[in-house]
């Protein structure tokens, strides 16, 4: 198949094209032509003005339902709604069942994976089982492909295997990827502490757990010269340390979700538990810092945090609900929305080449003879989500009927 996509903004900061209106051709799969104008003759057209083309999206931190949770995500559901929502590339989170901690876990996931269009790639677990408790065999899973390693949900609550763990990535040249949470502040809160939770009743969750995790491993990171991670950070108190580390040049690196982007606190009043997150959303004045720390490249990526649930983890007072909502789909709407369309290139750099720099995995190419591996976008597009047309196998996303702006158009891989 031959596909001319007409007049798109690309968005590749490594071509010479980049953030020029152009032609592109993709002849069964490989890009055969990048013009500013090419002839229309005996192709499918996609007209693209006013469109961004940039290259496929890679999310960082995604949760699959397979192996072990198959009723609430098979990796054929997820791959549909990465697919729909522009990625090509999704990283998961090792708390599978079983826990990617071992080589032939990585193998099987990487296995069942060449079934589709969208590359999973699995993440190792820093320990066994990613109780926190011993080293996981990290050699394996390096020498098995894991792109980095990380507990996933489960935040490495010890400072001594976390050092232990970043010196033996160090001849790897791997990534740790660390979602703060000091799990000793108080570990009950429902929400972020603050007004919000004090007018609802609902115990909170203070900043406190986040930013002083975040200072702990900053200074290991330091102290090892490894790489970190953390992913999804929330508040005003992490974008000042973090900013901070890298111009004294720790190797640390930093994402934030779409939702945190999107919603704050007072969106809990009606004790939604689809806006129940970890983190928890947290006040408009956080919301607004990250959007300006995305903006000025101290949040160097954005990562979905898809994580699906059973409707019985939802559906249901809000003390119980468990934590996490749907995030591939309504990825960009979100962002899109929270930034607005003049921001779409920033976004696109965030969701596509920065993620790969952050992991040190190889960054597609915009260029002739080079296998497609783009996303196409309109930033201006209305869309509302439904329920009855999403790709993922669970239901539990807040953005439904929400009026958004931007479009995926289409997912090109090959």
């Amino acid at each position: 198949m031959t596909i001319l996509i007409q007049q798109a903004t690309l968005v590749a900061p490594s071509s010479s094209f980049h953030l020029q209106v152009c032609d592109v051709l993709l002849d069964d799969g490989t890009i055969s032509r990048i013009d500013h104008h090419i002839e229309s003759a005996n192709h499918d057209i996609i007209p693209a003005q006013g469109y961004f083309l940039s290259l496929g999206w890679f999310d960082l931190f995604c949760q699959s339902g397979e192996p072990g949770q198959e009723s609430t995500e098979t990796l054929e559901t997820l791959a549909h709604a990465a697919w729909a929502g522009g990625f090509t590339e999704v990283a998961l989170t090792p708390n599978l069942y079983p826990v990617t901690d071992k080589e032939s876990q990585v193998k099987a996931i990487q296995q069942r994976a060449q079934e589709g269009h969208v590359c999973f790639h699995p993440i190792g677990a820093v320990t066994r089982q990613t109780e926190g408790k011993e080293l996981a065999e990290m050699y394996e899973l390096d020498r098995a492909g894991a792109p980095a390693f990380s507990d996933g949900w489960k935040s490495i609550q010890s400072g001594g295997l976390l050092l232990k763990a970043l010196q033996y990535l160090i001849p790897t040249g791997k990534t740790l990827i660390q979602l703060p949470d000091d799990q000793g502040i108080l570990p009950h809160g429902l929400m972020h502490e603050g007004l919000v939770s004090t007018q609802l009743g609902l115990p909170g969750r203070p900043t406190l757990a986040e930013f002083t995790q975040i200072d702990r491993d900053i200074e290991i990171a330091r102290y090892t010269g490894g790489k970190i991670h953390f992913t999804g950070i929330s508040c005003i108190e992490s974008i000042e340390r973090i900013r901070a580390a890298k111009a004294t040049g720790v190797h640390v690196t930093c994402s934030v979700t779409p939702a945190h982007l999107f919603w704050t606190d007072e969106d809990l009043r009606q004790y939604s538990g689809q806006l129940k997150t970890n983190p928890p959303l947290r006040t408009t004045q956080h919301r607004d810092a990250l959007r300006t720390a995305l903006l000025d490249g101290t949040i160097d990526a954005i990562t979905t945090h898809h994580h699906p649930r059973l409707d019985d983890h939802k559906s249901c007072e809000f003390e119980y609900a468990k934590p996490g909502m749907l995030a591939l789909e309504t990825a960009f709407s979100l962002c899109c929305t929270a930034l607005g369309a003049e921001h779409t290139p920033r976004i696109l750099e965030a969701l596509s080449s920065e993620p790969r720099r952050v992991l040190g995995v190889e960054l597609p190419s915009l260029q002739v003879g080079s296998r497609a591996n783009l996303t196409l976008v309109d930033p201006h597009a209305r869309v509302t989500y439904s329920a009855s047309t999403r790709k993922s196998r669970a239901f539990n996303s807040p953005a439904y009927g929400l009026p958004l702006q931007g479009r995926v158009i289409a997912t090109f891989h090959g």
